[in-house]
């Protein structure tokens, strides 16, 4: 195959594609039911012409057989006047004419023939019209209704992508809160369990140590601090009763 026939051929493909996409069932069918109805304009307009050459041949018919029935009265009379010179000469004519009438005549019925077949043609192409017109329409409401499901389609085809985008986002944020329950779970016990010190408590050990120190120290001076009042207090009382206090 050729370089130019590889491209024509591509291009015809190419172009076939790009009509699919943009032609329009419907329109196809308005346009061949159109296409059909002056077809049938043209085979009436085609019946009418026939019509009318019928017509014409019948009126010069009517004339001639007027003219023989004169030339056979003419000839009568001729006779009648002892003219048989007149006669012959008016039968001559009318044997002339008669000729004609009957070419006249074959042509008529062949007009006839041809207007009756074409007026039977006219009556089967009306009733493909018409049928056509009703096939036409339930076509275009077929294709109508599969235009509209096909558009719902895609509608729902789209919902169902979004909603699977939902549904997965949706999963993911419940994964993530089972998984941080867990964890949180997992510290909590972690912790109940000492596994794991108090996130509040000072993980420096020597200040911890320290600071228990100093606390020790101020109880043990707090102590001191007791047993001197209470032995003070013990002396003032042994002091305040003497030997001639009643208890002694």
């Amino acid at each position: 195959m050729s370089l130019w026939r590889r491209l024509r051929t591509l291009f015809s493909m190419k172009a076939g594609k790009a009509l699919d996409r943009v032609e329009d069932p419907r329109e196809t069918l308005d346009y061949s039911y159109e296409r059909q109805l002056d077809l049938m304009q043209e085979m009436r307009r085609g019946i009418a012409e026939v019509a009318t050459s019928r017509k014409r041949i019948e009126l010069q018919a009517d004339r001639l057989r007027r003219s023989d029935s004169k030339l056979e009265r003419q000839a009568l009379q001729a006779l009648e006047q002892n003219r048989e010179d007149l006669a012959r000469e008016a039968l001559t004519r009318r044997k002339a004419i008669q000729s004609e009438l009957a070419d006249l005549e074959g042509q008529h019925r062949q007009l006839q023939a041809e207007e009756d077949k074409m007026v039977e043609a006219g009556r089967r192409l009306e009733a493909k019209i018409h049928a056509f017109r009703s096939r036409k329409e339930t076509m275009k409401a077929t294709y109508a209704a599969a235009e509209a499901q096909t558009r719902v389609g895609e509608a729902v085809t789209g919902i169902s992508q979004e909603m699977g985008d939902l549904g997965r986002s949706m999963q993911r944020a419940e994964d993530r809160i089972a998984q941080m329950q867990a964890r949180a779970g997992a510290i909590e016990e972690l912790t109940a369990s000492g596994a794991l010190d108090d996130i509040t408590a000072s993980n420096d050990r020597i200040q911890a140590e320290l600071d228990a120190a100093v606390s020790q120290g101020s109880v043990e001076l707090e102590l001191s601090r007791l047993k001197k009042e209470l032995a003070g207090g013990d002396r003032a009382a042994l002091e305040s009763s003497g030997p001639d206090d009643p208890k002694s």
